[in-house]
């Protein structure tokens, strides 16, 4: 049965709405393996014949499945940092900058910004900000659909402008955003624009790249 929403919850979620949007502009398996039980012994007389073992059957994998209008974001695989981002090197700067807009991608899809967290420092407000509105929508049922970050190319010159802290330029886009109340209805849209250029400060410390700053070039 759908419940009577107020003209205050509707006013609040169209506000929930467009932050998140404003957000999204600030910033532009299963393990396989064989059957556990035993598929038969040989017989310790000589005269009987070895009773084969049957073939090891491996479990299903988790099929990706994004999210639409029918439901949430199922599987999705978690971002996983590259070699080439650990190391603090002009590559490793450019290759950790790719995977923190990946982290990104996984929180607006999934609600999770465990990655997106981990990859940046305390001092990124932008980074906060879009963590706590994607969770709040995220919140009561609610969900994402799309919202994915492409990056068309990302370049440093590798310069430190304060002690172990690097810029990069990012060229990134993001898909069309579909917001979705709990009973599936679509609550508002955000359509895809153009790619533009993003700067990102990053500091490389103990643990490894921390995006610091992430902000757009041209505001």
């Amino acid at each position: 049965m759908t419940s009577q929403i107020t003209s205050t919850a509707r006013r609040s979620r169209m506000h929930l709405v467009a932050a998140v949007a404003a957000s999204a502009l600030l910033l532009t398996g299963c393990n396989s393996g064989g059957d556990p039980n035993s598929g038969g012994t040989s017989s310790a007389s000589p005269s009987a014949s070895s009773t084969p073992s049957p073939s090891a059957t491996p479990t299903a994998t988790a099929v990706y499945k994004p999210a639409g209008a029918t439901g949430r974001a199922q599987n999705v695989p978690v971002p996983v940092l590259p070699e080439a981002a650990k190391a603090e090197t002009k590559e490793g700067l450019e290759a950790f900058v790719s995977y923190w807009y990946s982290t990104l991608s996984y929180a607006y899809e999934t609600g999770d910004t465990k990655p997106l967290e981990s990859a940046s420092g305390p001092a990124c407000g932008a980074c906060a900000k879009v963590k706590t509105e994607v969770t709040e929508w995220h919140a009561d049922g609610r969900w994402m659909a799309g919202g994915k970050m492409h990056v068309e190319g990302v370049h440093s010159d590798f310069v430190e402008t304060s002690p172990a802290e690097y810029q990069a330029v990012v060229q990134v886009y993001q898909d069309t955003t579909d917001y979705y109340l709990a009973d599936a209805t679509l609550k508002g849209s955000v359509p895809r624009k153009p790619a533009i250029g993003d700067i990102v400060i990053a500091l490389f410390d103990g643990s490894g790249w921390k995006a610091h700053t992430v902000e757009h070039l041209v505001k």
